[in-house]
């Protein structure tokens, strides 16, 4: 899962990104007007992970993986002067936008409109995206007028008529000041429009930046749309905690009585928007964590795994998470009657735990 951090200036936008991924980079007080890109892979927090390592003690442990994308220069004023391809192409491979809203007084850090209101801000940003797509259905569907003018015949212009009523229905609801991921599209439609690099498609995470507090997001905005969800987190004071050593930063969450880092919460809501679960494989050799669509079957999930057990697959040995950590062992569990067989068309529930028999 790739997740793209988006923001104004000083909205703290690269402090979340450290706090996030443990880096350090520098953090800007004014943009450089520079479309630029920085990415970082992290591991998903997953207590079910360890808990199966400490179980099956292999040799290997992997969690699942998530790639946050800092996005500079994707603030007020893109609807003016627009993205280039480059940036368009790079943003269509992210599975969903993590917007920062500045919600924190900073006095050596002024607010750029003079005054700190995260509703505004938000606003602003988002009603940027939608102008951005606005443009790119306008253009688009003088594309497909010109090839249905130009004659275009059979299934050609039938697939031109299709697109053409799609984009339309598209632009109509951009018109309406609403984002995209308020429309209800067909995962064919969905598929389709991924190459657009549509901003207000992408399922949105509105996180406030709330600098060294602990405050609800609730209580800052108001946001009702399709595909979103609202999280604060206290980005300075998350980003000190993820660059200190691990018994260090036990002690500090201890201290200010910090129960879980909001990073891991970041993740968890953000599978959640995406429509993402996690399945294991377990063995001597690895534990590991996969990461599939909610939907997903056995095929897919072995699919997952390598591309010849999907295409060899035969049978899936499943068990629950909670079924084998209650029998203490897969012995125990085999005995007990709860590792099953299961077909292509079973649908992999969060949490199970696979071994898939194929032949190739």
């Amino acid at each position: 899962m790739e997740l793209g951090i988006i923001g104004l200036p000083t909205s703290g936008k690269t402090t979340v990104f450290n706090a996030l991924t443990g880096s350090n980079r520098p953090t800007a007080t004014a943009s450089t007007g520079q479309l630029e890109v920085y990415s970082a892979v992290v591991d998903v927090p997953d207590e079910r992970v360890d808990r199966l390592s400490a179980l099956f003690k292999p040799r290997k442990t992997t969690y699942a993986k998530v790639t946050y994308t800092d996005i500079a220069g994707l603030d007020q004023g893109i609807s003016q002067s627009g993205i280039s391809g480059q940036l368009r192409n790079r943003i269509a491979t992210m599975d969903a936008f993590v917007h920062v809203i500045r919600a924190f007084q900073n006095d050596i850090v002024a607010h750029p409109m003079g005054s700190v209101d995260p509703q505004r801000d938000l606003n602003i940003l988002d009603g940027e995206t939608i102008l951005v797509d606005l443009m790119t259905t306008e253009n688009r569907l003088e594309r497909l007028a010109e090839g249905l003018k130009k004659g275009a015949r059979g299934e050609e212009r039938q697939t031109l008529q299709e697109q053409q009523e799609l984009f339309q229905r598209l632009h109509e609801t951009l018109e309406s000041h609403l984002p995209l991921r308020d429309l209800d599209l067909t995962p064919e439609e969905t598929g389709f429009l991924q190459g657009f690099g549509l901003l207000s498609l992408k399922p949105m995470l509105i996180l406030l930046n709330t600098g060294e507090d602990l405050v609800p997001a609730e209580n800052l905005v108001h946001y009702e749309h399709q595909q979103s969800a609202l999280t604060s987190l206290p980005g300075k004071l998350e980003m000190e905690i993820s660059q200190l050593p691990p018994d260090e930063a036990e002690m500090f969450m201890k201290e200010f009585e910090i129960p879980e880092l909001g990073s891991s919460l970041v993740i968890q809501r953000s599978y959640d928007l995406v429509g993402l679960h996690s399945f294991f494989t377990v063995g001597e050799d690895e534990v590991r964590a996969w990461t599939v669509r909610r939907g997903a079957n056995a095929v897919d999930a072995a699919g997952a795994i390598h591309s010849d057990l999907a295409r060899g697959f035969i049978r899936a040995e499943v068990i629950g998470y909670p079924e084998l950590m209650a029998e203490g062992n897969m012995v125990a569990a085999r005995k007990a009657g709860k590792v099953r067989l299961e077909g292509k068309e079973y649908i992999v529930q969060d949490g199970d735990i696979l071994h898939v028999r194929f032949s190739v």
